[in-house]
């Protein structure tokens, strides 16, 4: 029988969880009223104004973008953000970001970067959904509306959640609408163990839906995101554009040995690489239990982790010891993106424990192009991408990932042949230009070619 707190406790969460459900519907409806009264309130000739534009229309346009999440941060969505404003701008196009007070300065030709007020008391936020988000996107709405008010835009291009924000927007201006959808949003709530209250999982499939088929046109990074927009529209005009730039790509020139040497790696020690996130879904857990296995056979085995904050080391570093790992086990905190390259070369192999989630890794597409042999999970998240051509698939226990990584440390020539075919895939798969390419047919699917002024005539 549950004490008399517990019950309090799940009765509070219940109407905390359908709370925020119903607030995410009425807010939505109100955001949605609230365009089209403004629509109907403003002169569309303070909207666009022709005489700004250059005269070349397939390459000149004004884009306001909405990215609910702190940019810039080496994890996953900002990484993907970054690439999509770079191949935007690269495109010609100029890009008002709309982004949380938080993030690193990022300096690109033809971007703006406008931060929201910071609420109190936030300090930082979380990957995936969290309680501070409420009043950051309340907040973003906001700087959003404002920007859009005095500003001449030719499209909305929003991320995640930001859509809902976006939609208004885009219904307001009159221009087009386009969805970068990174994930599913019901999903989220799942896949971070955020909360399975039906009334919020329902009020979070609710806008996908909405986002989805309200939308000039959908970008998903990953086959399984294609797969959920058909579901909800099968005509859906939508454009797979997976996020092979990756991080990394440019940067300082470090010698691989250089990085052994800094975290204490002699030549002779056998590198097991991570990079990413701390975050559970990870399955660094299950990495930690491998490792225990990988060094009993290959002794000169060292596990090195490249990422997560001070806190989720501090806590990983305890796993370690609990796992018997400790004494192999080398954390190398955060690193400028950058650097990620000059780490991948010092690897002998290359790991992906993912435990869960639908997603692929971006992870996944620098290690690919490192020319590394990898060893990741046989789950949807990797073999959307992966194959047992390019990379050895393991079950998700301790035995089959560690005996993974022990065939590709102790057989040279399996190693060889994954390292060689990997590079080839992303030389000729997930090259820069191809994801321009992509980009491009996103913007034409809305007609994004076209300046307001046209459309409107």
């Amino acid at each position: 029988m549950l004490s008399s707190r517990s019950a309090i406790a799940k009765t509070s969460n219940f109407q905390s969880y359908h709370v925020v459900a119903s607030s995410v519907h009425a807010a939505s409806l109100f955001v949605d009223a609230l365009g089209v009264g403004l629509l109907q309130s403003t002169d569309r000739a303070a909207v666009s104004d022709p005489g700004s534009r250059t005269g070349d229309s397939e390459k000149r346009m004004r884009i306001l973008m909405i990215a609910p999440e702190p940019f810039f941060e080496p994890r996953g969505t900002p990484f993907s953000e970054y690439h999509r404003i770079r191949a935007l701008t690269d495109l010609g196009h100029t890009v008002d970001l709309v982004t949380y007070p938080f993030g690193r300065h990022v300096t690109l030709p033809g971007l703006r970067v406008f931060r929201s007020a910071k609420p109190p008391f936030v300090e930082r936020v979380k990957i995936g959904p969290s309680w501070a988000k409420v009043p950051l996107d309340v907040l973003l709405a906001l700087r959003a509306f404002g920007l859009a008010w005095r500003g001449a835009y030719d499209l909305i291009h929003s991320h995640e959640e930001g859509a809902a924000i976006g939609l208004a927007l885009a219904r307001w201006l009159g221009v087009p609408h386009l969805y970068d959808m990174h994930s599913s949003l019901p999903e989220q709530l799942s896949n971070f163990s955020f909360s399975r209250s039906r009334a919020l999982v329902g009020a979070f499939r609710w806008l996908e839906r909405r986002v989805v088929t309200r939308s000039q046109a959908v970008i998903v990074i990953c086959r399984h995101l294609e797969d959920t927009v058909r579901r909800i529209r099968a005509d859906a005009p939508v454009v797979l554009i997976e996020n092979a730039p990756g991080a990394g790509d440019a940067g300082p020139q470090v010698r691989e040995n250089r990085v052994r040497a800094q975290h204490g790696l002699t030549p002779d020690d056998r590198v097991v690489l991570y990079t990413g996130t701390f975050e559970a879904y990870q399955g660094l857990s299950l990495l930690l239990d491998a490792m225990r296995i990988v060094s009993d056979r290959v002794p000169r085995a060292r596990l090195l982790l490249v990422g997560g904050h001070a806190d989720q080391i501090d806590r990983l570093r305890r796993d370690a010891e609990r796992a018997g790992v400790a004494g192999v086990t080398v954390f190398a905190g955060e690193q400028p993106a950058g650097l990620i390259p000059a780490y991948l070369q010092a690897a002998d192999v290359l790991v992906s424990p993912r435990s869960r989630g639908t997603n692929t890794p971006l992870k996944i597409y620098q290690y690919l192009r490192a020319g590394r042999p990898i060893v990741a999970t046989d789950l949807l998240t990797h073999t959307q991408v992966l194959d047992p051509t390019v990379a050895v698939l393991a079950s998700v226990t301790p035995e089959a990932f560690a005996d993974g990584v022990v065939r590709v440390l102790t057989d040279a020539e399996l190693a060889a042949s994954l390292s060689r075919r990997a590079a080839e895939l992303a030389a000729t798969k997930y090259t820069y230009e191809a994801y321009v390419d992509r980009t491009r047919q996103a913007l034409a699917l809305v007609g994004a070619g076209t300046p307001t002024s046209e459309r409107a005539a």
